[in-house]
Order: C-alpha cells, then structure tokens, then sequence
C-alpha cells in the first residue's frame, strides 16, 4: 500500500538505511494515527487454514526442545536420584548441540531449492524423525549406578542424557528452522503478521498444556507396583477406569520412568501427524517470485555474521535472552515451590496443582493473544511490549503472595498470568522478528529467514537453557535436598521463593532497556515496504 495514500509523508530512508544511524522512537509514542481505517489488503491476508496449519507446527517445537527440559527433574532427579547440578549441565549442554543444528539446517533450507520449496522437504522429514526419537530420550532402566570422575561421583543417567540429546536435537532442527523461517514470510503486512503468530500461538496452547499434563500423567496411581511386562494392561487402565487417575497413595512410589516412556509414546505420535499436517497446509509464499531463480548460494559462517551484522535484529535478540533468562527459571524453581512449599513434599498432590497451573496457561494464555493482538493494532508492537513487559513484572511481584499453602488455588491464578503476559510477548516478537527481515531485504537484497530464525532460535534456546540449567545449581545452592521432603529449612524455601519472583523482574527490566532502542516503528516499516515494492514489486 504506498504511503501517500494513507496520507502519510515521506521521510527520508536515510536514517533507517544507513548502517551505523537509528533514529530512537520515543518508547512510548503511538502509531493510533496510522492504524486508524486501516484495512488488511485482501492479497495480503493469510488463508485460515494455512494460520492453523502453520500452528500445528508448534507440536514439534514445544515437545521436541521443552517436554524433556520439563520432566526432567521429576524423572532423573526425583526418581532416578541424579543430583540437581548434572541434571543442569545437561539441559544447559542440550544449546551446545543447538548451536551447531540450528545454523546448519537454517542454512541449508535458505539453499535449497526444490519443485516444492526451500522449507517444506525439511520439515516433512523433520516431522517424522522427531516422532520417532522422542522415546528415546527417557530409554532407561533403574539401576545404571554412577562413577567417579575427578573425584566427584557422576550418575551414568547423565551421560545417557548428554548423548541422546546430542542425537535428538538434530532433528529436531530439521524441521524447526525451516519452520521457523517460514513464519516469516507468510504475508508482506505489517498486521497481517501478528494475526498469523496470533493463530500460531493460540494452537501452541495445546503442546503447551502436554507440557503440564507430563507430570500428572506418570504420578498416577496407575503407575504403582508397574513393569514394562504389564505396561500396555496399565495404559488400557487410563481408559476404561477412572480410579487409575487417583493420587499415588501415601508412601506409594509411582513407576515415573515407565510413565514418562509411555507419555512420550504417546506425544511422538502426535508429533508426526501435527508435523505433516503443518507441511502440507502451508505455502511458500516469497518462494517463486524472490526465491527460486535465484541460484547465488552464500557460505554459512558468512550467512550467519551477516545477520548478526543487522542492528535491529540484535536488539530483538536482546530482548528474548533477557525474557528468557527469567522466566525459563520459573518451571524449575515454581515447581519446587509448588511442591515443597505450598504441598508440603506431596509430590502427587503437587503434579495435580501442576497440571490444573498448566490448564490455566493454556486458558488465561489464550486470552492474552487477542488482548495484546488488539493492543498492537492500535497503538503498534512497540507499545504493546511495553505493556506486556509492565504487566508481567506487576505479575512477578505477586508470586509472592500466589504462592501460599493457605490458599492453593492461588498459585494456579499465578501460573495463568505469567501465561497471559508470555502469550503477548511471543505473539509480538514473533511479528517484530518478520519486520527485521524485510529490514535486512533492503540493506543486502536477499531473503535470509533461515539465517535469522537460525540465530535467533538458538538465543532465544540459550536463555531458555541457562535460566533453567542455573535454576538446579540454585536449588543446590539453597540448600534443597530432596531427601527432606517438606522438611526442606525456612532459609531455602524463603530464597526459592524470593529468587521465583527477582530473577523474572531483572529480566524483564532488561528487557524493556533493549526495547528502548528498538528503531522499526510501523511507520518506518511502512516506509520499508514501499521501497522494497519498488526495487523487485509486489508478493
């Protein structure tokens, strides 16, 4: 759409172009003038069947990277005995392997070119190895027993961990990055965009809630006195009884493992259906027309400096790491604090309030899509995420009192907040992210979503891996000690408790000093639109 027919002047690109100039947007100035009348292009909208397809894809990226990181404390710290630190290192080691499979498969998928696309042959077999190596992850027996190595003894679990996340990751890259990329260039429209992250992120609630549900499921009294030889008798149960979804009782040990292997089953499948779909329901729209003839291929390491070479695009990055640093400690130590502080040590108890938290994400969540959607059409996504970044630290400072054992419900209102907060923050940056391209097509005239989704990803999964991973060296830096149960000293439940809730707030206060220099306002990208219709036409 050209600016002059929505009345707006043009302003030299100059200052939005040139690589070392970035004019600084008031932080709270509104883009309200220019949204107002402002209609969607028909030639601009995306199918709906395309938003929802392209939402199953979260599937894959929810449950390939996050439903280990999630159970895995229950699994290999609660009822294997793996001491919290190595389970860190490992979760912390699973980015290391990212940091080699993301660039590679973004790389590859920005060089590919096939009857069918760049990005859709990844993920139609991305898809399929990553139902079928999910299993694996938790293909353990108890009684592996530990070694000693520099004196400290090292459980052999950790090991089994480190390796079969350096297997498994990969393929999940292979249908992530492609994936990622692809989001990207769905739709040329500033708006159009964040209904299209709004559609993916309303369906994400769904892998979302299986992330909770994990817990619950292998803590069943099911689970009590089971074998593998009796496992599939054992799921039949889930069924056809509903006495099999009872607490474990008292002193009773559920079999976690077998659970946990069942569950994962169970999600792999789900997995390659949601993954097929997704491929086979979106469209490469850039494809064609930008892509396709073009047969100049660029070497990875130059691809991926290159992106980061983009201003923007590291002051989006910046803004994800410290978003993720925070809250990706939330699962780790709000869990300790579910189950040791507000459930006094029941662990069965404390994997029911788990799941009701995870319903809660899915449900407040899902409204928070809409709120904040609605926001950015009318004030623009800056404006928005600094909504989204007040409103999450006014969230934070209520942990403290949302967690209590005298009101438990309180907590599950906690969990459906930061959901509510998160949900916006996605569904905005994800747009922002698409915006930062179009930017980067006009300084080098190429279309690189591979390269970008690639090192964005694999920051984003840095945060995410380091809050969690340090969130297990806090627990042992505290003073937690499973072994005590709810007996855990006043000290560390009272420090579990601060950090839950001043980590996320630094985080988030970081954050908004990124979003601050943040230089794409929607007239700006306006002003980028119409400059890149102009050098190679219309999409």
């Amino acid at each position: 759409m050209a600016l002059a027919s929505r009345g707006i002047q043009h302003s030299p690109l100059s200052a939005l172009v040139a690589p070392c100039v970035y004019p600084m947007a008031p932080l709270l100035s509104s883009d309200r003038r220019l949204n107002r009348g402002y209609v969607i292009a028909a030639v601009d909208r995306v199918p709906l069947r395309q938003k929802i397809g392209y939402g199953l894809g979260t599937f894959i990226d929810m449950w390939g990277h996050w439903l280990y990181a999630n159970i895995a404390f229950q699994v290999f710290g609660l009822f294997l005995g793996v001491a919290p630190a190595l389970i860190g290192v490992a979760v912390i080691l699973n980015r290391v392997f990212d940091a080699v499979s993301d660039p590679v498969f973004g790389w590859l998928s920005d060089n590919a070119r096939t009857r069918i696309g760049r990005r859709r042959p990844f993920m139609f077999v991305g898809a399929v190895l990553s139902g079928l190596g999910l299993p694996f992850l938790v293909a353990v027996t108890a009684g592996w027993g530990s070694s000693t190595v520099f004196g400290c003894e090292v459980s052999h679990y950790f090991w089994f961990m480190i390796v079969s996340s350096a297997l498994y990751l990969p393929v999940v890259s292979c249908f992530n990055m492609p994936y990622q990329s692809l989001g990207n260039e769905l739709t040329p429209d500033y708006h159009e965009r964040t209904s299209v992250f709004s559609y993916k992120n309303t369906v994400q609630k769904i892998p979302e809630a299986g992330l909770f549900l994990a817990g619950l499921f292998f803590t069943r009294e099911v689970w009590v006195g089971a074998t593998p030889d009796n496992a599939l008798e054992r799921l039949k149960l889930l069924f056809t009884t509903g006495g099999a979804w009872a607490d474990a009782p008292d002193g009773a040990q559920p079999n976690m493992l077998l659970g946990a292997q069942v569950y994962l089953v169970i999600c792999g499948a789900i997995i390659i259906v949601a993954g097929l779909l997704c491929a086979s329901l979106v469209r490469e729209r850039y494809y064609e027309k930008l892509v396709a003839a073009n047969k100049q291929k660029a070497g990875i390491k130059e691809t991926l400096v290159q992106a980061f070479h983009c201003r923007p695009f590291r002051i989006q990055v910046a803004m994800q790491l410290a978003y993720n640093l925070g809250l990706s400690m939330v699962n780790a130590l709000g869990f300790a604090v579910t189950a040791y502080y507000v459930c006094g040590g029941n662990l069965s108890e404390a994997n029911k309030y788990n799941f009701a938290m995870g319903f809660a994400y899915m449900v407040i969540g899902f409204f928070g899509i809409p709120v904040f959607a609605a926001v950015s059409r009318r004030l623009g996504k800056r404006q928005s995420l600094v909504c989204v970044y007040a409103f999450a630290i006014m969230v934070f400072v209520a942990t403290w009192w949302l967690y209590t054992p005298h009101v438990k419900w309180l907590q599950i209102l906690a969990s459906g907040l930061i959901s509510f907060c998160s949900a916006g923050f996605w569904t905005l940056s994800a747009s922002i992210g698409a915006d930062v391209i179009d930017y980067d097509e006009l300084q080098s005239g190429r279309r690189r979503e591979g390269a970008f989704a690639a090192c964005g990803s694999w920051v984003n999964k840095l945060g995410m891996a380091l809050g969690a991973g340090v969130s297990f060296f806090i627990l042992g830096w505290v003073g937690f000690d499973r072994g005590l149960g709810g007996a855990q000293a006043g000290h560390t439940i009272f420090m579990i408790r601060f950090l839950l809730a001043a980590i996320p707030i630094a985080g988030l206060v970081a954050g908004i000093m990124a979003l601050v220099r943040f230089p794409l306002t929607q007239h700006k990208m306006m002003e980028v639109r119409a400059q890149l219709e102009a050098r190679r036409g219309k999409v």
